[in-house]
């Protein structure tokens, strides 16, 4: 079923694109973050936001996942991971459920474990998690790596047992046609790994009977890399990247999650 999933988010996505048109989104709450990264090449700020340090983003995130918990929605949905999930435009953002973005840049798996108990303050209905890629960059192994996953697994089956959880295969990187600023860790970190990584996060999904979208392959292009036209730098994904994601996640929910 994920195949014909994919197959018709690349159709979605090719049909927008030769309309010249955006997609139609229907009627959703404001997510946490309206700022994302540049469609081509201008950085748009995260106003004060960007001079905050990790543990000052926690708390904002904190803050603003209670204020929304305070309201009790319905369908409340939260993006959690690293800068991927925070530069996901809020526009973009499916309907009929209330997003809530939880993203900080440079995000790890393990400094994401100690900040999931301010997830304990909402009835949250959906997680989409995606995180691993900061990890691999910074020389994490992989064998770390997966045990940090278990446990941010553990934590959410238990102490949100009634909470969808959906497992986000890692992207790709632009290997040689990257430009990212540390362009050369990237170069050593082969996509085949992360290939393999996303193996062994399906079956991290599988035995907590989570769910499990896998993006890489419409993400890539014929040799397995980040394909350069959905991509700011290699690494970051420009808008056309977050209309790929999005399609993905829209169908995805429609043909998966109750």
């Amino acid at each position: 079923m994920m195949n014909g999933v994919l197959f018709i988010a690349l159709l979605v996505v090719w049909q927008e694109k030769s309309d010249g048109g955006e997609p139609t989104v229907l009627p959703q709450a404001s997510a946490a973050y309206a700022n994302r990264p540049p469609a081509d090449s201008e950085v748009e700020p995260l106003g004060s936001r960007q001079r905050l340090d990790y543990q000052q983003w926690v708390t904002l995130l904190g803050q603003e996942l209670a204020t929304m918990a305070a309201k009790n929605p319905d369908h409340l949905t939260i993006l959690l991971g690293d800068s991927l999930s925070l530069w996901f435009p809020a526009e973009l953002l499916p309907g009929q459920r209330v997003w809530m973005n939880q993203g900080i840049s440079g995000e790890k798996t393990q400094s994401l474990l100690t900040r999931l108990h301010l997830l304990d303050v909402a009835d949250v209905d959906t997680i989409f998690l995606m995180i691993g890629i900061n990890d691999l960059i910074w020389g994490q192994s992989d064998r770390q790596l997966l045990a940090n996953y278990r446990e941010i697994m553990d934590y959410l089956v238990t102490y949100h047992p009634n909470t969808q959880v959906v497992v986000q295969s890692i992207l790709p990187h632009g290997a040689e046609t990257a430009t990212w600023e540390s362009r050369n860790l990237l170069l050593d970190l082969p996509n085949e790994r992360i290939r393999r990584m996303n193996q062994s996060l399906q079956t991290i999904a599988k035995d907590y009977d989570a769910h499990y979208l896998e993006l890489y392959p419409i993400f890539s292009d014929g040799e397995g890399n980040l394909r350069p036209d959905l991509t700011t730098d290699g690494l970051h994904l420009n808008r056309q990247g977050y209309l790929v994601w999005r399609a993905a996640i829209a169908l995805y929910s429609q043909l998966e999650l109750p």
